[in-house]
């Protein structure tokens, strides 16, 4: 039975895909959404974005140039446009009564004196040119030469904070994924990668498209829209302030639609997530689909979610679409009344018809901006609150320091619990008062139930997690003493879930160890077993991985990642359901292996299979987070307890 809209967009929306939760007594996972909306500190978000950006002054200082000098030629190209058209006017009609303003009589006298000059005087004196049509001529290249300056210094102006926005925003993503490489597990155990991959994609894509466009827009739009405003008053006061009028209109059509688009925007892109998560799980869970013949309710689904896109889409691109024609025609309006006083004022007081033509394209462009600041306000805000977010993540503690003068010294693998008690989350303890000691090239075994708490013991150890109480010493120091990085390159992990990386089997195997020589890969990876069916593929050791091991088998996959620890030459091995994802047979071809994979090294294992313990030095049955047994293999057979009964299969492991 389809599941309800509501249900698939509560489960669907913003889907992220999570990593598989730790066995045992690892956090409980719990999803989260990036926020939506304004961010809650604007001016702490904005301060903080100056600092990336402001290394840049020069750059910056030399973007605002370029947009005063591309706004001021473009305003001075259209303004070259009155004396041209009163000149022209005079010449038809000699007796009419031409009154120019300032700043057009100032222009008129710079088109006059290059007109002068001997080249063009002795076209004129020649008859090649009549006095008007050279003025004209003047005039045109003159508008050309301006024109091309604005040309150029917009073609500037986009390379410099092209410049600015691409190296600010390569430094956030640097900052970004430097603190991700700080942070403790803890983090990434209570956030899904979707969600954390989101801050790099959308949340970062968002403050490009603001540095990158809308900040230049604004910048921009408020220096013509100044720009001109100045144009406008020495052209004519009185229609200036006619065009003023409009601006309260502008403003309220444009932020009210601008309110309804960002709010139908925000839904659709909730619904795009819906959609893009249900796609994703069901496109990886195809096989499971088709073995219990859902096809049918998977395509009901999928359709509910793609016609609540089709809708929500519908709104979004509808008010997203009619903001550039409300806006139309709300400049036509503007522009008749304006056109409409301006020939009123020609009649009544010698207003001069290139002055009204050049007045009525100000007014026209007018609105231009006001419109274009209304537009980028949603994407600002939303950049703003993604950046926000991006700078939430950079602000998280990362793991604790290492103690002063942190020891080095060689690890020979003598590792101690004692009355070790832990809890994930402070309301919930997990381990309770562990004691356990492991000598150099021991094996010790850890058996229980789903829950006991076997993993978070490994957590500990190689400190994902710092216990409150008890202590854990490694060669008798205890392990914060250590520096977290010699630590964990003293200790081996091959854990249940696999992961490879993209590259060849070669460059995998070595990732355990990056000075590891060729020779010492083959023999890691002869010890794990895995020699034999790498030989068999195509390129040997050079076969390229793909897909986190997609190409390969889920055994094969894990013999990769016992090669992997095998390379590193670490004396602690930890081993969690390391044969678990292996056939009976796989199993029993890598027990040699493992053997020499722990020989001098002190082991720990974690396994449902008691048959993989049975040759373990200690075995410790964990129930509840407590030790409820301890012993060899056969000191635990003689007991007849909790082990004895999982041995025989009185119970079972769940």
């Amino acid at each position: 039975m389809a599941r309800s809209l509501e249900k698939l967009q509560m489960q669907y929306a913003a889907v992220a895909p999570a990593k598989p939760g730790m066995m045992g007594g690892g956090p409980q996972r719990f999803g989260m959404r990036g926020a939506k909306g304004k961010p809650k500190n604007t001016g702490a978000t904005i301060k903080r974005l100056l600092t990336y950006i402001g290394r840049f002054k020069g750059r910056l200082i030399s973007v605002l140039f370029c947009m005063i000098v591309s706004t001021v030629a473009s305003l001075c190209g259209s303004y070259l446009l009155a004396p041209i058209i009163d000149r022209i006017t005079l010449a038809v009609k000699p007796d009419a009564v031409i009154s120019m303003s300032a700043t057009e009589r100032l222009a008129d006298s710079v088109i006059e004196s290059v007109t002068r000059w001997p080249m063009v005087h002795s076209l004129v004196e020649g008859g090649t040119f009549t006095q008007v049509s050279a003025y004209v001529l003047v005039a045109l290249a003159i508008l050309l030469l301006v024109y091309l300056i604005n040309v150029g210094f917009t073609y500037l102006q986009s390379r410099l904070m092209l410049s600015v926005s691409q190296n600010s925003i390569e430094q956030i993503r640097l900052d970004l994924f430097r603190r991700l490489q700080k942070l403790p597990v803890r983090y990434f155990d209570s956030h899904p990668t979707g969600e954390v991959m989101s801050r790099f994609t959308n949340d970062v894509d968002n403050i490009d498209m603001m540095l990158n466009n809308s900040l230049v827009s604004l910048v921009s739009g408020v220096i013509t829209l100044v720009g001109t405003f100045v144009f406008m008053v020495t052209t004519s006061w009185i229609l200036t302030l006619v065009t003023v009028a409009f601006i309260p209109l502008f403003a309220k059509g444009g932020a009210l639609i601008g309110k309804h688009s960002s709010q139908y925007y925000a839904g659709q892109q909730t619904a795009l997530g819906a959609l893009n998560g249900y796609i994703e799980e069901t496109v990886s869970g195809q096989k499971v689909i088709n073995v219990f013949n859902h096809e049918q309710d998977c395509v009901e689904e999928f359709g509910a979610l793609n016609d609540d896109l089709r809708q929500k889409q519908f709104k979004a691109q509808f008010f997203g679409g009619i903001m550039g024609p409300v806006m139309g025609n709300m400049s036509q309006v503007s522009y008749a009344v304006t056109v409409g006083l301006g020939g009123v004022l020609m009649c009544t007081s010698g207003f001069t018809p290139g002055a009204l033509t050049v007045f009525a394209g100000y007014s026209r462009h007018f609105s231009q901006p006001i419109s274009t600041i209304s537009m980028q306000t949603s994407t600002i805000f939303a950049a703003l609150a993604g950046a926000e977010r991006v700078f939430k993540v950079m602000d998280m503690e990362p793991e604790t320091p290492d103690a002063p003068n942190a020891l080095t010294d060689e690890i020979k693998g003598e590792v101690a619990f004692h009355d070790v008690t832990f809890g994930y989350v402070p309301e919930k303890t997990v381990l309770h008062h562990i004691d356990l000691t492991a000598h150099p090239g021991q094996k010790i075994a850890f058996v229980g139930s789903t829950g006991a708490g076997k993993t978070t013991v490994t957590n500990l150890l190689n400190r994902f997690y710092d216990i409150e109480e008890g202590t854990i010493t490694i060669d008798g120091h205890p392990i914060k003493a250590y520096s977290r990085d010699h630590l964990r390159r003293n200790i081996a992990m091959v854990l249940q879930d696999t992961h490879l990386f993209t590259g060849t089997i070669r460059e995998n195997i070595r990732y355990g160890r990056l000075d590891a020589t060729d020779e010492e890969v083959i023999q890691a990876a002869k010890v794990a077993g895995a020699h034999s069916f790498i030989m068999r593929l195509s390129d040997g050791y050079d076969t390229v991985i793909e897909g986190d091991g997609a190409n390969l088998s889920q055994g094969q996959r894990q013999l990769l990642n016992i090669a992997r620890a095998a390379v590193s030459k670490a004396p602690i091995l930890v081993l969690d359901e390391a044969t678990s994802s292996v056939d009976t047979r796989t199993e029993r071809h890598i027990e040699h292996g493992m053997d020499r994979l722990m020989n001098n090294r002190t082991t720990f294992v974690i396994a449902h299979r008691l048959s993989t313990v049975r040759n373990a030095d200690i075995i410790l049955v964990l129930e509840n987070g407590a030790v409820l047994e301890r012993g060899n293999h056969e000191e635990l057979l003689a007991k007849k307890g909790r082990y004895y009964e999982l041995y025989t299969g009185a119970v079972e492991l769940d």
